[in-house]
């Protein structure tokens, strides 16, 4: 098996960085704006022409107009500061799962000695599943599970076993029913890198993973592939 190492990557720093007081929020330029309409405002109605004096409906449509940019000014500060909060935790979290095992959604796996844990969810049963790998120059090789039920269907790769050799492959599966469920892939989450589309887990078996693709924590042991 490959040695599991526990560094965490930056999450501390993604969580207790600089980020925060950049997205403070900040109303400033908005109500710079209102104060200085509401000027303007004003010296339009004390040099207004007595004669003429100007319709007051239109300084209540213009201050409502002004009231709505400040508000919509406010959202996007809240929705700024809600999202730099989403990502912390996210941070926090996968920094929690070092050394733990996860299943993740994948399309390709990486292979070398160590057995890899998966399953797919069939929404029919079958009377033929079939795991296919796809090595970097395009040999495919398919491996039958045999009939299955609808659920979830754990299998095994054992790359020895199989003669398969170490790198990175494609990997799906299909049924005689024309479905092609998710592939998932459990394994140890190695170490945690912070990036700016969010934590991504080195996960063992399945390489770099973005946060988003976890499927579920905590896994069992399953049923071999041979």
């Amino acid at each position: 098996m490959t040695t599991i190492t526990n560094g965490v990557q930056g999450a501390a720093g993604a969580v207790a960085g600089d980020e925060a007081p950049r997205a403070a929020v900040n109303v400033s330029d908005a109500a710079q704006l209102e104060n200085t309409f509401i000027t303007m405002m004003t010296a339009q109605i004390r040099n207004q022409d007595p004669t003429k004096p100007m319709d007051s409906s239109e300084f209540v449509s213009q201050f409502s107009a002004m009231s709505q940019v400040k508000s919509m000014e406010n959202m996007a500060a809240l929705t700024r500061n809600n999202m730099i909060l989403t990502d912390n935790l996210q941070t926090l979290t996968a920094a929690g799962l070092v050394g733990q095992e996860v299943k993740v959604g994948v399309s390709q796996v990486n292979l070398g000695e160590a057995v890899v844990k998966g399953q797919v969810t069939q929404q029919h049963a079958s009377g033929q599943t079939l795991i296919r790998l796809t090595d970097s120059n395009g040999t495919a090789q398919e491996f039958r599970l045999g009939g299955q039920p609808a659920g979830p269907v754990s299998f095994e790769i054992d790359p020895v076993a199989l003669g398969l050799a170490p790198g990175r492959y494609s990997i799906e599966a299909e049924t005689d029913t024309g479905e092609y469920p998710a592939t998932e892939v459990a394994g140890v989450v190695r170490h945690v890198r912070v990036s700016e589309e969010g934590p991504v887990l080195d996960v063992e078996g399945a390489g770099d993973v973005p946060f988003y693709r976890i499927t579920e924590f905590g896994q069992t042991a399953v049923a071999g592939l041979l």
